[in-house]
Order: structure tokens, then sequence, then C-alpha cells
């Protein structure tokens, strides 16, 4: 492949990451001690994504039309034992799913968001609503009074679904990956992305669909006819609502419209995981603190002992997962970006090229402002 000189427009600080990711690199620097991280991280994370998608997929399935559903985070399995465990927190934290579940829905984007307003979704949904309320008249007559509420309620149930539809993927995708590490097929960052790009590709036309049982009978709400795939349709709104724009931290910035501290618009939102900073995440009332929460109980030794070996050990273990985790997520994203280039990476068409530069561009400007940055200087 012909290289392209950098041209004058491209900042400084990005012309050396251009030219990485265009020679077949990753947003993410390849040293040794970011594939230790990045691997051990998704192999954690892998582990913790087998758990909300489960969990999703239950509320989704199990939870339809629930008002109250004191015991979803139980799947089913209510005892004493653990119970008391929940209350303790002793428990994977199931509330971070929910967090970007509501980011998903909120923010839009992609089939799904666009089927969940068409006369197809309201039929097939208003038909489960009342076959769910027909012998309860107390949400029969809620229904009455209010009829945009439980069809609300069923579209934050599909997203339910196609977020747990999402994870499954993904966490077997990397549950594999640090299968290969641990047998040493992976050794680089490139080898992450490659191994992530394929899995993308792989499952970019599995159906996304979603049924629920009620007394005895399947009521369809996202038939396969609908088209729905994993890749535009979950995958792709999943990057933009969890990676990039997500919500504001409470206590960390103000909502009060006064103090202009948030952009009214929420295509200029940023507070994704590549834009958090991860101190705050070190500490209490943060959402992502749940994640780093879970991420802590299945490190890998490898990854552990790094940890203990590094500046205060595990004193402030959550900040270095946030750190590690946004490596791995920065990875992650580069596997997106790559396998949404107009043209194949190795093309020697100048035109291509170019078109293809454009497209990296737009992504690399649009990160500049995230840890993108300080991830190349390794801290």
């Amino acid at each position: 492949m012909v290289q392209l000189s950098p041209p004058p427009s491209v900042p400084s600080v990005l012309a050396p990451i251009l030219e990485r990711l265009e020679s077949g690199g990753a947003l993410l620097p390849d040293t040794p001690e970011n594939v230790v991280e990045v691997v051990g991280i998704l192999k954690s994370y892998g582990v913790v994504l087998d758990a909300y998608w489960r969990n999703l997929i239950y509320i989704a399935q199990h939870q339809f039309l629930v008002l109250f559903p004191f015991f979803k985070y139980f799947n089913g399995e209510v005892t004493p034992s653990k119970l008391l465990r929940y209350w303790w927190h002793d428990r994977i934290n199931y509330e971070f799913a929910e967090y970007c579940m509501k980011g998903m829905m909120w923010h839009g984007g992609g089939g799904l968001d666009a089927y969940l307003d068409t006369p197809e979704f309201e039929e097939r949904a208003r038909a489960a609503i009342q076959a769910k309320v027909r012998s309860n008249p107390l949400m029969a007559g809620l229904n009455q009074l209010f009829p945009a509420f439980l069809l609300e309620q069923v579209r934050q149930s599909c997203y339910y679904s196609g977020l747990g539809q999402f994870w499954e993927v993904m966490s077997e995708m990397f549950l594999v990956l640090s299968d290969r590490y641990d047998r040493g097929e992976i050794s680089s960052i490139p080898d992450v992305v490659a191994h992530v790009k394929q899995g993308l590709v792989d499952a970019a036309a599995k159906p996304i669909t979603y049924a629920v049982d009620i007394k005895g009978q399947t009521y369809e709400i996202i038939p396969k006819s609908v088209g729905l795939t994993f890749l535009p349709d979950t995958a792709v709104p999943y990057v933009e609502a969890v990676f990039l724009r997500s919500f504001p931290f409470f206590g960390t910035v103000s909502y009060n419209a006064q103090a202009n501290q948030i952009s009214p618009e929420q295509a200029d939102f940023n507070y994704g995981a590549l834009f958090a900073d991860p101190l705050p995440i070190g500490g209490a009332g943060i959402p992502p603190t749940l994640l780093m929460q879970d991420l802590r109980h299945f490190i890998p030794d490898y990854l552990h002992k790094v940890y203990q070996d590094d500046g205060r050990g595990e004193d402030d273990l959550r900040v270095k997962l946030c750190i590690s985790f946004q490596k791995s997520m920065f990875c992650v994203t580069t596997a997106a970006v790559l396998g949404l280039m107009p043209h194949p990476q190795d093309t020697t068409d100048p035109q291509e090229q170019a078109e293809n530069r454009a497209h990296l561009m737009v992504w690399l400007e649009r990160l500049q402002a995230s840890r993108l940055l300080r991830v190349q200087e390794n801290v």
C-alpha cells in the first residue's frame, strides 16, 4: 500500500495515529504492556457481559409489563441466601447494564430505533399489551387512561432484548480472545483488533428478534421479517450511545440549564466510555463504578499482578481498571472504524486511499477530545 503524506490540515498530535491506522495498527499503541491490559480486562469483561446479557434477556422475556419488578435481577431464582447476598451487595451490579440500555434507548439510532416508531411495531405491541392486561383490571384501566404508557414500556423491553443479544455476541468474542491469548495466538494489539473485527463481521447479519410468551401464546414484537441485524441495528448504535455520547455523571457537572454545563444537543454529548475521566469512576455515585466493581472479581492473575506491582497497588484498583477498560474499548472502536471503511484497507488506488483517509479523519477528529491522546502516553 502506498502511504499518503499527512496533509497540512491534520493536527500534529493526530498525524502519528493516522499513520499507524493506515499501516495496519490501532488507535492504541502496540506495546507488551497494552496487550496484557487489553486482553486481561476483556477476559474479565467477557465474564461480566455473560451475566449482563442473560439478565437483560430474562427481564425482556419474563418481566414483560411487570410494573414493579422487585426480583428482576434474580433471573427467576429467588432464595433466602441469594437475597442476603443481594442485600450485602455480594452480586453482579446489573444496574449498569440497564444504564447502558437506557443510553441506547435515549440516544436512538439504527434500525431498532426506527422500527419502534412504526405502525407495525405499535400493532404488535398493542396485541401483546391486550393479552397481558386482559385479566388485570388495574393495568387495563391504566392502559385506558394512559395508552402511551405501556407502549413505551414495550419499547424499553425491546431495548433490553436488543442489548442482551448484542452483548451475548460480544461476551463470547472476548472470552474466545482470552483463550486464543492463552494459546499464544494473540500477541499484539493488531491481533486483538483483527479478532474483534472478524467477530463483528461474522455476526453482522445475525437477526435481532424479540418475542414474549403470554398465557401460552407467543407474541412476536420484533419478528425476523423486520430485517433487524446485529451490526447496523445494535452494534453501531451501541458505539454511538455508550462509547461516545452516554450521559453526564451526576455530581460531576450541573444539570441546571442556567449553569450551561451540559449541551442541549444530544449529538454534542461526549460523556461516553472513551471520554470518561477515570478518577471519578474510582468513587461512589458514578455509574461505571458499578462495572469496575464487577470487573475486579474476574481479573486474571497476570493482570492482577500488574496492578499490584504498580503505584498504589490495589488502593486505586477501580481507577486502574477504568484505564485498562478504556484502552480495550479503543481497540474495539478501531475494529468498528476499520470495518466501516469505504474501501479495503490495503487498496492501492489513490482515490480509494484518499476516501479511506477522510473516513479515518472524521473519527480521529471526533475522538481528539477523548482519552485517545492520553492512552498514547500509556498513562
